[in-house]
């Protein structure tokens, strides 16, 4: 007689699951949260829910989390009557729970990967199920590619299931070739919604901070939902710290549950297990398709999710928390519906959802793809061109992973896979994190080198501060937290027991370790109290009362930079000296001449300086720059602090110049602009030699400018003779004086004492009559008494109350009744 537990709404569809796989080797099946397709269709595809014609089928079943994995082998193992490691299995990283009995596997998208790359053909294998492909994570994007390739090349009798919980599935039938579609159609139960938006303000979430305001009303909203509905809670927030804050504003009576990828094992069992007192679960996204939480009647929903965000740049990458997607708070609202009429509190305004994404950002998009690139190289596509992805990967995302995977000669110059990067891909881990593995097991030793790793892997509570060594020490020196459990695991994984302890420190263990892993991270303080300059040239703060304020260098093992700011912000480092940072970043150690213009100083800086990344390490004066390079360093400077600044400009070069200005304006070609800018790109034209001898700021200053003006008059066409005629220095007025006119602004001015210049009708206009002149009539005293453009007109009409205010000042000088007709002056009158 079947099992009670599987009876399943997704039984339905097993038949034409059946039928599609036998046809096609290929389908995908649709069916929505609680039908059972993650436990019954695979032990139905396997044999073990239902006879088959033939011995059982061996199933694979690949899920995006641990926790999911654990969840659905427990699940299918109870359907069956046994203990997980029966005819039921699991494997995730650090733990293999399988037996000779075995039929249905389920294991990580990152364990499926690494079994593909040992062997692609995957012996012994019937059918591989793809688990929540709407996730889109990256892992299972790369393994139904990989997959895909295997059906093709080497084993086209394996089937394959790609399995959503949602029925956007016409891109995954195209992607398996025009695979059959089957839906599973689950009983669904009513859910209503209650819009609960915050009463007051919520700043939008910047990096992983959630406002503290929002989880205050998200506590309120599940207190009343406690009291306007029945059933146990299910509450969405975005990650382990929002979990942790809501928990401790919560005070109801209800057993309080946080379910997360790194909850205890004893919280998981009892959030995924029906129980008798009312409860509150709350949870990231992981509770969203993967794992069925019973009971659950109210569903409240933050609104909030994380993604993954990569400063390629910067070398930084984390989490980064974003509004949810329609298709995720659809998924969320249906947790409440799952065994009878529910309701979802969403704590958003209704108006809010326009702007809202459709669907999920495809990790691919958005992610490091090192690992990806690695695994694309492995696999024989360094590339990534020929898989069959669901998204290509970004160009720049993919640039930065090959280059980064260079530096760890985990592929060669043309982007195959080296057979260190083969190694790499089998430890597991993060390439980066792998180089720190292998590189850092001789001088460590392969346990401590395990142990760092480990919890670079397995990232520790925030709780145990920044100090990663303290850290370390922590959870090494006998923790029994769930936390240390799991370090341990992964250390014995890791640790392959080829090196015992080396003389190294734990503190220089600690930091060779970490700067392996992150080299470009090697931090070194730029003053007495930070801040601190990373290798990759970003600036990094330490966080209020960090333990390790004082160090002159750090190694940062997780940095974020959060939006708006201009520095990352350290999460987790430790102390290093400089010996092991040159150690560590050896690869980024360079030795280069540098010779460039001081701004600070305002002089040239010549010096040979030795840098781990953009880290100073030395330097030393240079005393025979090379002159190609101090040239450019003076054009450098002339561009900074100004031609008209650094060149000395006396009365005749600045005449010069203003006049050259004044014709290039009133004319244009052949007459040269000499505007800063101008004078900078034409250096080549009028400078030289003499800047190409200089080489100090005092060198430009004795540049004879007037002779180097020369150079630029239009001396081919001729057109140079003609300055002084279209641009005179100088300009005879009436009475005989040659005054200076002055080019200095937008119109050319002469400015002359009034008596010299009676009986003058007309000034001249110059540039060839385009540009008249502009006359400045002085007192006797020299001071401004008119300005005009049209000296008869001023005869005519201005000179008469110019006279009246003037002539009691200064009765000396004439002041005739007509002075268009009387004679022009220097002198004054004769004394009677």
């Amino acid at each position: 007689m079947r099992p009670a537990g599987l009876e399943l709404p997704v039984r339905t569809a097993v038949p034409a699951l059946h039928r599609a796989l036998a046809s096609s080797g290929a389908a995908v099946l649709a069916a929505p949260p609680g039908t059972g397709k993650t436990t019954l269709v695979p032990l139905a595809l396997a044999g073990l829910a239902e006879p088959l014609d033939g011995p059982p089928r061996r199933v694979l079943v690949a899920e995006p989390r641990r926790l999911a994995v654990r969840a659905a082998a427990r699940r299918m193992a109870w359907l069956l009557g046994e203990q997980v490691g029966s005819r039921v299995g699991l494997t995730v990283r650090g733990e293999r729970r399988v037996g000779p009995d075995t039929v249905v596997e389920v294991v990580t998208t990152g364990v499926l990967l690494q079994r593909l790359q040992r062997d692609p053909e995957l012996p012994g294998v019937d059918t591989v199920i793809l688990d929540e492909c709407h996730e889109r994570h990256l892992d299972a994007d790369t393994a139904l590619a990989f997959l895909l390739d295997v059906r093709a090349a080497l084993r086209p009798e394996l089937q394959l299931v790609c399995a959503s919980a949602t029925s956007d599935t016409a891109a995954w039938a195209e992607l398996l070739g025009g695979a059959p579609v089957v839906e599973a159609h689950g009983v669904s139960h009513p859910v209503e919604t209650v819009w609960a938006p915050p009463p007051r303000t919520v700043r939008p979430p910047q990096g992983t901070r959630t406002d503290p305001v929002l989880l205050e009303h998200v506590a309120a909203t599940v207190r009343r939902a406690l009291t306007e509905r029945d059933g146990d809670v299910l509450c969405f927030l975005p990650g382990v710290g929002e979990i942790a804050r809501v928990a401790g504003l919560l005070a109801v009576d209800a057993e309080v549950l946080q379910l997360h990828g790194r909850a205890p094992q004893a919280v998981q069992d009892a959030a995924l297990a029906a129980g008798g007192r009312r409860r509150v679960v709350l949870a990231t996204s992981v509770a969203e398709s993967s794992l069925t939480v019973p009971g659950v009647r109210v569903v409240v929903d933050s609104g909030l999710a994380r993604e993954p965000r990569t400063d390629h740049a910067r070398g930084l990458a984390g989490l980064v928390t974003v509004r949810v997607s329609l298709a995720a708070a659809r998924q969320r609202a249906g947790r409440a519906g799952r065994e009878a009429p529910g309701t979802v509190y969403r704590c958003w305004a209704e108006v809010e959802d326009a702007r809202a994404q459709p669907f999920p950002t495809p990790e691919i998009a958005l992610a490091d793809l090192t690992s990806f690139a690695l695994q694309a190289a492995c696999w024989g596509d360094p590339d990534a061109g020929t898989l069959a992805l669901p998204d290509r990967p970004p160009g720049g995302a993919m640039a930065a992973a090959r280059q980064t995977l260079g530096a760890l000669g985990a592929v060669d110059p043309d982007g195959r896979a080296t057979d260190r990067g083969r190694r790499i891909v089998r430890t597991g881990l993060h390439p980066r994190l792998a180089r720190a593995l292998l590189d850092g097991a001789a001088p460590a030793g392969s346990r401590r080198a395990a142990e760092l790793v480990a919890l670079l892997s397995e990232e520790p509570p925030r709780a145990l501060g920044d100090d990663l060594l303290a850290v370390w020490r922590t959870v090494r020196d006998g923790s029994s937290d769930p936390y240390a459990r799991r370090w341990r695991e992964e250390v014995r994984r890791l640790d392959d027991g080829g090196g015992g302890r080396t003389a190294l420190s734990d503190e220089a263990a600690a930091g060779l370790v970490v700067a392996l892993a992150h080299p470009e991270r090697i931090a070194r303080a730029r003053g007495a109290d930070g801040p601190y300059l990373m290798a990759s040239g970003t600036a990094a703060e330490l966080g209020p009362g960090s333990r390790l304020g004082g160090a002159e260098w750090l190694a940062v093992a997780v940095a974020d930079r959060p939006a708006g700011s201009h520095s990352a912000r350290v999460l987790r480092a430790v102390a290093l000296d400089e010996a092991t940072a040159r150690r560590a970043g050896a690869a980024l150690v360079t030795e280069q001449d540098e010779v460039y213009w001081s701004v600070r100083r305002g002089e040239i800086v010549a010096r040979r300086v030795a840098r781990l990344g953009a880290v100073e390490l030395t330097e030393q004066p240079l005393a025979r720059p090379a002159p190609a390079l101090v040239r450019a360093a003076l054009l450098d400077g002339l561009g900074r602090e100004g031609v008209g600044t650094l060149l000395s400009w006396p009365a005749a070069a600045a005449g010069l110049r203003e006049r050259l200005a004044f014709l290039h304006r009133a004319i244009g070609a052949p007459w040269p602009n000499v505007s800063d800018a101008a004078l900078l790109a034409a250096a080549d034209d009028w400078l030289e030699p003499e800047l190409s001898r200089a080489r100090r700021r005092a060198d430009l200053a004795r540049i004879d400018t007037a002779a180097a003006l020369q150079r630029l008059l239009p001396w081919a066409g001729g057109e140079a003779g003609r300055l002084d005629e279209l641009a005179p220095e100088r300009i005879a007025v009436p009475s005989g004086s040659r005054i200076r006119v002055d080019y200095s602004g937008e119109r050319p001015v002469l400015a002359a004492k009034l008596q010299e210049l009676f009986g003058w009708q007309a000034a001249p206009a110059l540039a060839g009559g385009r540009a008249p002149l502009t006359v400045h009539l002085l007192s006797p005293a020299g001071r401004p008494a008119a300005v005009t453009g049209d000296l008869a007109s001023f005869w005519r009409e201005g000179y008469r109350a110019v006279r009246a205010e003037l002539r009691g000042r200064y009765p000396r000088h004439p002041w005739p009744e007509d002075p268009a007709g009387a004679e022009p002056t220097r002198r004054t009158n004769p004394r009677r």
